[in-house]
């Protein structure tokens, strides 16, 4: 055998060990999360998205419908099992770390740009993240990474089959989070700006467009008949994050929340070396146009997390090369100081946002710091004490009885975990709930929860408190601090139409 041929044997087989060595660090994030998924209970956002799972449809109001879909499969195979449901994300969260060392590896760096790349991302807080709870901002992270490794394996390879494989996972994308149309803005951007323009006269190019439209327009369809009324809630919600803050801190998140602090570094070189790079320069509008639209329309912090890993990938390739102009011991320093840095950073940020502990210090430092972990307590003891109430009443109330909630997590507490007492399906006005309507048969007596005692007191006949909402380990979330009292109530002083025709609430 040939040298040449040594040599594509010796190449081979390095990809080979660095692709291990990837999956390697994807099976550890994967046990982590499997080991500590199980530890408290269901978010409230979940809860959200399995109700809206037992429905489905071409779309929802807060969401496309790709995320309940994968939760209704998630549902068939583990049933309410926490672990299982949460499975599909953490599968995710495992191919958004090995396709980030995947892109190290296309722009031609070694075994330590890929590993330092990846490891950048597992250690970073939001991605950490969207492998403990089943959210539709976790499939959109990953269709982010996912577009952006075709985006440099066409640049690299000139190959322009690759807009297909672009324009499909953009069409999942819009099938996943609205925000795509921002990533959306800067892929198109970036083909306008850069020398990639010249595939905008490629069949495959449009071809690709085409196939994205094609894919996410049952849910276009789908908004037109219901008048758009997904634009009404996030025009509803965006009013309400800047009103209450949530937008605040956009740039610091971006260090603090989308990546590992330690890494910044990487980040920023990786955008600096796309911004000089004109065969890759379109990755670099791929971040800074979405930056711009994000930051002009005061848009949440994590909004742009997912387009952090391609930055990480470059940013590694590049450390990897001015770490190899160094003598051994000014490189080995810098290596000790980067690895010990970017791992005490991220054993800081699991500590807050894996639940780690189901009691004791590091349960309570995550509940302090983890407001997200907050909302996952309680559910069962609420759904346990509507149970209750409806067991003490009458047997005339309880044959005409209904369970009308003021939010959407106690929509999918009654709804999902009622199942096991026996409760009705919860009355809901609040996102796609709204749109299902109340009883054919409406009920006569009503338990209410999650409102004011003025707002029952308004709305509906013989109101009085019934039970109280809370949780035995003390801890102050929504549920138990803006919802304590639980109603029992006679029917809405209005008809009922024209009462539900008022409850209709974004939330």
């Amino acid at each position: 055998m040939n040298a040449r041929e040594n040599g594509l044997t010796q190449t081979e087989s390095d990809s080979r060990i660095d692709t291990w060595m990837l999956f390697g660090l994807a099976g550890i994030l994967v046990v982590a999360h499997v080991l500590t998924n199980g530890r408290y209970g269901l978010h409230r956002d979940e809860l959200q998205v399995l109700s809206d799972a037992r429905h489905l449809d071409w779309g929802f109001v807060p969401y496309p419908p790709l995320t309940p879909f994968v939760e209704r499969v998630s549902m068939s195979i583990f049933g309410l099992s926490l672990v299982g449901l949460r499975m599909f994300s953490v599968i995710s969260a495992a191919l958004i770390l090995i396709f980030t060392g995947m892109m190290a590896r296309e722009l031609g760096g070694g075994r330590l740009a890929q590993l330092t790349a990846a490891l950048a991302i597992m250690l970073s807080p939001l991605p950490l993240f969207e492998g403990t709870e089943f959210q539709y901002t976790t499939f959109d992270y990953l269709w982010w990474v996912l577009i952006a490794y075709f985006v440099i394996r066409l640049l690299k390879t000139e190959n322009p089959w690759w807009w297909l494989a672009i324009g499909a996972t953009i069409g999942v994308g819009f099938l996943t989070k609205y925000t795509m149309g921002f990533y959306l803005a800067g892929i198109l951007g970036g083909v306008l700006l850069t020398r990639a323009r010249r595939y905008l006269g490629s069949g495959w190019f449009w071809g690709g467009m085409a196939l994205g439209f094609l894919i996410c327009l049952p849910n276009l369809l789908w908004q037109v008949k219901h008048g758009f009324i997904s634009l009404h809630f996030l025009q509803h919600i965006h009013v309400r994050d800047v009103e209450e803050g949530r937008a605040n801190g956009f740039l610091r998140d971006q260090f603090w929340i989308c990546t590992n602090l330690v890494a910044a570094p990487l980040w920023i070189a990786g955008l600096l070396g796309y911004l000089r790079d004109r065969r890759y320069r379109m990755l670099a509008a791929m971040y800074l146009i979405p930056l711009a639209l994000f930051m002009v329309e005061k848009g949440r912090g994590y909004y742009l997390g997912a387009a952090y890993p391609m930055l990480m990938a470059m940013g590694a390739v590049m450390g990897e090369r001015w770490l190899g102009t160094l003598s051994k011991v000014p490189r080995r320093t810098v290596e000790a100081v980067f690895f010990t840095g970017l791992l005490s950073a991220g054993l800081y940020m699991s500590a807050i946002v894996l639940p780690i502990a189901s009691r004791g210090p590091l349960m309570d430092f995550a509940l302090k710091n983890n407001g997200d972990l907050r909302e996952e307590i309680g559910w069962d003891e609420l759904v346990k004490a509507v149970a209750g109430i409806r067991d003490s009443l009458p047997p005339e109330q309880r044959a005409n009885l209904g369970v009308l909630v003021g939010n959407y997590g106690e929509q999918g507490a009654i709804e999902i975990l009622g199942r096991a007492y026996n409760l009705p399906l919860p009355i809901s006005g609040t996102n796609s709930a709204w749109l299902r309507g109340y009883p054919a048969q409406p009920p006569s007596t009503l338990i209410v929860l999650g409102l004011s005692r003025g707002y029952v007191d308004r709305m509906f006949t013989s109101c009085r408190v019934a039970g109280h909402n809370g949780n035995t380990l003390g801890v102050h979330n929504e549920e138990s601090e803006s919802h304590p009292d639980i109603f029992v109530c006679g029917g809405p002083r209005l008809p009922w139409p024209e009462f539900w025709k008022e409850y209709q609430a974004f939330g």
